[in-house]
């Protein structure tokens, strides 16, 4: 996030860099926020995971690997468990199947 973004303005900005598409922001799912999710990168840095997750529909845009991105696909809901991912990715993605009436504060 830049000094000058907003989240959702944050959120737009990494999706195009990340995968050439550009979205608007359409709602909230949550805040996670698990103090077990460390990352601990090649150069030294440590970080502790947090995100914001929002909503969002495809308004143009071309799906594309970038230099943050390795591999890139859209995927039904019913091959999500197959794919490998931290726990807190796989419960941010049930959170917004189930269409909770609100964001999940955790």
């Amino acid at each position: 996030m830049e000094m000058t973004d907003s989240l959702p303005g944050t959120a737009v900005r990494e999706v195009k860099e990340e995968t050439g598409l550009d979205v608007e922001i359409t709602g909230l799912v949550g805040t996670y926020t698990d103090p077990r999710h460390v990352i601990a990168y090649s150069d030294g840095e440590v970080r502790r995971q947090f995100n914001v997750c929002f909503t969002a529909r495809v308004v143009g845009g071309r799906l594309a690997i970038s230099d943050e991105s390795t591999e890139l696909a859209f995927v039904h809901p019913d091959e999500i468990d197959q794919l490998p991912m931290h726990h807190t990715q796989r419960l941010r993605i049930r959170h917004f199947l189930e269409h909770r009436e609100r964001p999940y504060l955790g």
